[in-house]
């Protein structure tokens, strides 16, 4: 009856694996149309962009791309919309798991793609060219996006609900125990030997501050990779005179157990990577603030002097 239980729940759970791969992956659909657009206008005005600005004046393209232009000032439009709609992921993790809007985790990857394809828009719409307060405020957002990156990177290495939230230890601890029972149930193992099994590609804690967590954290992401073709191998051996595990069988047991070594790793260092997730905050958070206020002066100075469609 424990089995014929636990089979069930195995089931549902790849069920819902599946179907949450087969989903459209829709913050990816946003990242390839922004960065496509970009390029193609990029692309389309490259005899423009690369010519000398007293040349750029006399090029027919001029009205067109300059940064008032039809082209120029749209990216500009949809730089201010995207930039702003940004800061509305820190609104949203105020209030908290409120279903009703939208999941953390969702709002996070919408995040994370408007912050790397907004450098992109904003060169677009700058003409290529980046001086004075303008290359100031620009200067800046490519750093934002860049410090979110490693932002990004570190929040995925903390465990977390699929709505976002972070997990505590027990459910750490409790899911862990629920993907060895689902893989012991898979290959037919014993799940103790199978933990030992899986213990056994544990690595120490991470010392040596930030730069060494952050280097642990690289070196077990290459560990795991590893780890999981070791055991791929060894899985797909046959067992005595047994059959060999059948390859949809294997590809779900090994992606457990990815899964299980990912969680294992992430527990070992989740209070360094605490600690470093704290130092990012506050170098991230000033430098945002400070592309903020140059956004908010230059489109201030630019509707004040008539360069926009609105004059």
């Amino acid at each position: 009856m424990q089995t014929a239980t636990l089979s069930r729940v195995a089931v549902g759970r790849e069920s819902t694996r599946d179907s949450a791969r087969r989903a459209p992956s829709w913050d990816r659909l946003l990242l390839v149309a922004l960065i496509s657009t970009a390029l193609v206008a990029t692309v389309f005005g490259l005899p423009y962009y690369l010519a000398p600005t007293a040349e750029r004046v006399r090029s027919p393209l001029h009205a067109t791309l300059r940064a008032s232009g039809l082209v120029g000032q749209s990216f500009g439009l949809a730089g201010l919309l995207l930039f702003l709609f940004m800061w509305l992921y820190p609104l949203r993790k105020l209030f908290g798991a409120r279903r009703a809007l939208g999941s953390v985790a969702t709002w996070m990857r919408f995040h994370t793609v408007v912050g790397l394809s907004l450098p992109l828009l904003i060169a677009v719409h700058a003409g290529w060219r980046f001086t004075g307060l303008i290359g100031l405020g620009y200067f800046a957002m490519l750093l934002v996006s860049l410090s979110g990156i490693v932002g990004r990177y570190l929040y995925g290495r903390i465990p977390r609900s699929r709505n976002g939230l972070e997990l505590s230890r027990d459910e750490i601890a409790s899911n862990r125990r629920s993907l060895v029972t689902e893989i012991a149930a898979a290959l037919g193992a014993d799940p103790v030997e199978l933990e030992r099994e899986l213990e056994a590609t544990a690595a120490p804690a991470a010392r040596g501050g930030v730069l060494g967590t952050l280097r642990r954290l690289v070196l077990d992401d290459f560990a795991r990779i590893r780890a999981v073709r070791r055991l791929r191998a060894r899985w797909s051996a046959p067992r005595g005179s047994g059959p060999r595990v059948e390859r949809a069988t294997l590809d779900r047991a090994v992606r457990l157990a990815r899964d299980e070594i990912r969680l294992s790793q992430q527990v070992a260092l989740l209070d360094a990577t605490h600690r470093v997730f704290r130092h990012w905050h506050v170098a991230h958070r000033p430098v945002s603030v400070t592309a903020l206020l140059a956004v908010l002066v230059h489109v201030t100075v630019a509707v004040l002097m008539g360069q926009t469609w609105l004059r």
